[in-house]
């Protein structure tokens, strides 16, 4: 071992808030290449402004003895010198593990986190990538300790939603408004998945305005999409571009990352991202500098990046089309949202949540859903999500009036695809040979092919039909031609 550090002193399941500031939280460094150990050591001595203080050990033995002695810190576990990830276990004494190799992939990642580590980082590990995770870390014991019992949600008075601008008390939803509430005050980047339509841009807006970092949510929110930004100019809309960089650049312009300084930048379908930008923007996230398109002069600005998709990270990245290094640097706390069709007890909620919005706002009397119109909303698959109900209801808000919605109100947008005069008719697909039901992905294909086919293969026309984006659709239809 290299030098021994005191511990945060716990108190009871959780750790002192006093403590855990007062106090260098102890990091325990386990791996077979002193030079690596060397190396983490110095950084965490340099770039922790006395935040931790680091225990160097050469083998698993040494870390449990470390351990034993004073258990309640990080562990960096570095997979090939325990013996991989089914070892984790052994490092029972710490309070998080986060594992860490020299031949990352998501394979490894994945059995890691199965296997008890809170994180993975794969190697060679930076600095500030570093001690973005330690503190990512530490975050979330504070808000454990500093946390109030767990009580069901209670509709916000001001804004009559549940948590954040969302709606749903639903075990899945409850679990996610925690997960915000914890990461919220971290410096660390965050990645939300799901689907379209589910919420990503809410979600990052809820950690943002909860960030309890300097400034909170009053400092800037600024959010890029990058599947509806034209590759050329995608660049310079996140670094900025000085007057002459390329046609039509008559003034120099900052670019989202400097207009987030001191806030947060969030970056939504980050997988439609060229992978040369991603290059560049990997290399931002790792140094904090940004050099203005055409421009040699580097600019240092201090953000907090959300990123999100609603495609499979782990897909992309095996396909080429998101960089592994960069996946791994902005993954450090994740947040999925679940589908709709998940959490059918949040159904009706929003569904009345929109329905006295937009009544009010057209100026209708609608004050509720008959029985069959409970029924048929509560019984749609929804592939559009939050967005697709919301919009259903508008509709119907705009087209009818009355005491309250029917089904008979509801069925010709839910049930069948207009286009152009044409329905597709949303049939059941046919189940396969045995009575077996198709997958979720085989149903929804279906759909999406039948309907682009009654639009005479107009992609856009099929998108608007089924309250869904075209790039939605290019996507699922690329994936599914890779198989």
């Amino acid at each position: 071992m290299v030098f021994a550090v005191p511990l945060p002193t716990r108190q009871g399941n959780g750790v002192s808030g006093e403590r855990l500031r007062s106090r260098p939280v102890a990091v325990v460094i386990v791996d077979a290449d002193p030079a690596q150990r060397r190396n983490l050591t110095s950084m965490i001595a340099e770039r922790s402004a006395g935040r931790f203080a680091a225990t160097a050990c050469a083998s698993t033995a040494e870390a449990e003895a470390a351990l034993r002695a004073e258990p309640g810190g990080i562990v960096l576990a570095d997979l090939d010198t325990i013996g991989g990830a089914t070892r984790l276990p052994d490092m029972g004494g710490a309070r998080t593990t986060i594992a860490t190799s020299a031949n990352p992939s998501l394979t490894a990642a994945i059995a890691a986190m199965k296997g008890g580590a809170a994180d993975f980082l794969p190697k060679p590990i930076g600095a500030k990538a570093l001690i973005e995770h330690l503190d990512a870390a530490v975050a979330g014991w504070r808000a454990v300790a500093n946390a109030s019992p767990p009580r069901p949600a209670q509709p916000t008075r001001e804004s009559g939603t549940d948590f954040a601008g969302f709606i749903g008390r639903s075990p899945a939803m409850l679990a996610v408004y925690e997960q915000i509430r914890r990461m919220a005050p971290s410096r660390a980047p965050v990645f939300i998945t799901g689907e379209s339509g589910t919420g990503k841009e809410l979600a990052a807006e809820a950690v943002h305005d909860r960030s309890t970092r300097e400034g909170g949510g009053d400092r800037p929110f600024v959010a890029i999409n990058c599947s509806a930004i034209p590759k050329d100019l995608m660049e310079s809309e996140i670094f900025g571009h000085v007057r002459g960089a390329f046609t039509g650049a008559s003034e120099s312009r900052a670019g989202a990352a400097e207009l987030a300084n001191g806030g947060t930048l969030f970056l939504d379908e980050l997988t439609e991202m060229d992978l040369g930008l991603q290059a560049k923007l990997l290399r931002f996230v790792q140094t904090g500098s940004l050099r203005r398109v055409g421009g040699s002069e580097a600019t240092h600005v201090e953000v907090r990046i959300v990123s999100a998709t609603n495609r499979d990270p782990g897909t992309e990245v095996a396909n080429g089309r998101l960089r592994a290094d960069l996946f791994y640097r902005l993954h450090v706390l994740p947040i999925h949202l679940p589908p709709l069709r998940e959490r059918r007890e949040d159904i009706l909620p929003l569904a009345e949540a929109f329905l006295a919005r937009f009544a009010a706002e057209e100026g209708r009397s609608f004050a509720g859903f008959d029985p069959e119109a409970i029924m048929t909303l509560t019984s749609h698959p929804w592939p559009g999500n939050v967005r697709q109900l919301a919009n259903l209801i508008r509709r119907a808000v705009v087209l009818d009036d009355g005491p309250a919605v029917t089904a008979a109100m509801l069925s010709e947008s839910i049930r069948t695809v207009e286009c152009d005069g044409l329905a597709t008719g949303a049939e059941p697909v046919s189940q396969a040979a045995g009575g077996a039901v198709p997958s979720y992905w085989e149903q929804e294909r279906a759909i999406i092919e039948r309907a682009i086919a009654t639009c005479g293969g107009n992609i856009a026309k099929a998108a608007a039909a089924l309250d869904i984006s075209p790039s939605t659709i290019y996507r699922k239809r690329q994936a599914w031609a890779a198989g």
